[in-house]
């Protein structure tokens, strides 16, 4: 029975680490407002509708301490009330190998 209630206790110690994540409507709110609400969070999803209708999303990240350790925050775009283009972060996959200039034909 002890066991039980400690599994209890831990898996609800789990469950209250996990923190909500706030989506916004990027067409709705301008590119100032964009940056400002990413940097206030950290991370955010934003939606938008493509040009052929279709709902896009993403989640973008204030920084790289945002992303896993097999991800980087690179720039990337999203439409804004105000502009085309709001340039955000968003995490992306990463391979440290890609950076060699001179590689050696099977290092990896």
């Amino acid at each position: 029975m002890k066991k039980m209630i400690v599994a209890a206790a831990a898996l609800a110690l789990l469950a209250t680490e996990a923190q909500a994540i706030s989506r916004y409507n990027s067409t709705s709110m301008t590119c100032d407002r964009i940056k400002a609400t990413v940097r206030a969070e950290g991370a955010v999803i934003l939606r938008w509708k493509s040009k052929n209708g279709i709902q896009r999303y993403g989640r973008f990240v204030a920084d790289g301490r945002f992303c896993s350790w097999s991800e980087r925050a690179e720039i990337s775009y999203v439409p804004a009330k105000d502009r085309r283009s709001c340039a955000v972060r968003e995490c992306k996959y990463y391979d440290p190998y890609d950076d060699f200039i001179w590689q050696r034909p099977g290092w990896r």
